[in-house]
């Protein structure tokens, strides 16, 4: 790691104010202001707005250390929901430099506005060439902007998939046509990560409930799955349109992310090499990752769990994707030497690993060990709700129902639904 980012750790407030402040010429190093204006989403303060404004206002936009910063502040400000810093905002659609524009776009869209004259300036970027037009078409449809319609319908047949699915998405849901929906769903199946990514999401906006098994299936991660069914089910189950019941074996799928349940769109023209596959789960596209998984279990069953072992010490036990297909792969082929290793990440709490914590829990589920009841138990306790689910469904794994009763009265709705189903 860049060690420069240790003395940043621990900012006050005042202290990432006083750097914002210093010309950036006076500065040791120039990425110390950025790292300020990082740092102030954290003291959501009328002083840290008002000095994300000045780092606005004071940056050259034609330097590129200035503009770097400038781009980081307005997407601060965003995080912030700063409505009061929207004249500033508004000001950075004007910026030549596209990156800056589209944090701008972002950053409207974050606080929230309807003021037509701003929302009428996010839209006419759609007929400026060169901009980053996913960002603006998804604020516009989120705004609700229906007089951009015609100009984001322009975009429903572009070369870019994940444009292309947010224009047919938004398109849909102005005009209360979803009969090209299914032009966004194919894209389920797109052989970029980025545009299965973004059609989901373009999926959780349009309220596209027939989508869900469909999202199951798609070979991303499953944070993007688990993030589209959880705002699915949060949005339909209080309006009546779908039931729990009914998303509860999709949900429960996706928790299971076993390679079997997916729709592959990734495949080997031979088989690949033992070395070769388990590279493959240090890829940043989980297709790829998946498409390895389900190898490492069909083919080299038997050589998997050492060469799981040996990469896990070597890099894996670092890498927050490959850790999770690793501590997943453990229960899938039952390997009960793996207990302990499994034991201690279902603990771990480095914020990166979070996901990793429920693949641990699936996976001692997988071993049928009970010792792993009291350790699932304990984590019961989270806040976070995958984790909690995936340990309800290791211990119905285990024959445990004390895990139920505690979760009865959980605060989370969708856990206290789990815990009393059949």
């Amino acid at each position: 790691m860049d060690k420069r980012f240790f003395k940043m750790f621990g900012l006050t407030e005042e202290q990432a104010i006083a750097i914002i402040d210093t010309p950036l010429e006076q500065l040791e190093d120039a990425s110390d202001k950025y790292i300020a204006v990082s740092h102030l989403i954290n003291f959501p303060t009328e002083q840290s707005i008002a000095a994300l404004v000045r780092a606005i206002e004071t940056s050259n936009p034609d330097e590129l250390d200035h503009r770097i910063v400038r781009r980081k502040a307005v997407e601060s400000l965003g995080r912030l929901q700063a409505e009061s810093a929207l004249p500033v905002i508004r000001q950075c659609l004007k910026d030549d430099d596209i990156y800056t524009v589209e944090n701008t776009v972002w950053a409207i869209g974050e606080i929230g506005t309807k003021e037509s004259e701003i929302l009428e300036e996010v839209a006419q970027l759609l007929d400026k060439p060169g901009q980053i037009y996913r960002v603006i078409i998804h604020t516009l449809a989120n705004a609700d902007y229906q007089p951009s319609l015609e100009r984001v319908r322009k975009f429903t047949e572009v070369e870019d998939e994940p444009t292309r699915s947010a224009a047919i998405a938004t398109v849909c849901r102005f005009t209360g046509d979803y009969s090209q929906i299914t032009e966004v769903m194919t894209l389920l199946q797109s052989s970029s990560v980025n545009a299965r990514r973004g059609c989901i999401q373009d999926l959780i906006d349009s309220r596209y409930y027939k989508a869900i098994p469909e999202i199951a299936r798609c070979p991303v991660s499953l944070v993007f799955r688990l993030r589209g069914l959880r705002m699915l089910l949060d949005a339909g189950v209080p309006s009546g349109e779908i039931t729990f019941t009914e998303i509860q074996p999709y949900l429960e799928q996706v928790l299971y992310d076993h390679p079997n349940d997916l729709d592959l769109v990734h495949e080997y023209d031979a088989t690949p090499v033992l070395d070769f596959v388990i590279n493959e789960l240090y890829e940043t596209d989980f297709g790829r990752c998946y498409l390895a998984t389900k190898t490492l279990l069909d083919i080299y069953a038997q050589e998997a769990p050492q060469a799981l072992l040996v990469t896990y010490e070597d890099k894996a036990y670092n890498d927050y994707g490959a850790h999770y297909h690793v501590m997943k792969l453990f229960g899938w082929l039952k390997y009960a030497p793996a207990y302990d290793l499994l034991i201690e990440n279902l603990h771990n709490r480095e914020p990166q690993f979070q996901k990793s914590r429920a693949a641990c829990a699936i996976a001692l589920g997988e071993l049928s060990d009970s010792r792993a009841i009291p350790e699932l138990k304990i984590c019961l306790n989270t806040p976070i709700w995958d984790l909690k689910y995936a340990c309800l469904l290791a211990l119905d794994r285990l024959g445990d129902s004390s895990g139920r009763e505690i979760c009865t009265g959980d605060c989370d709705w969708l856990i206290r639904a789990k815990a009393t189903s059949n």
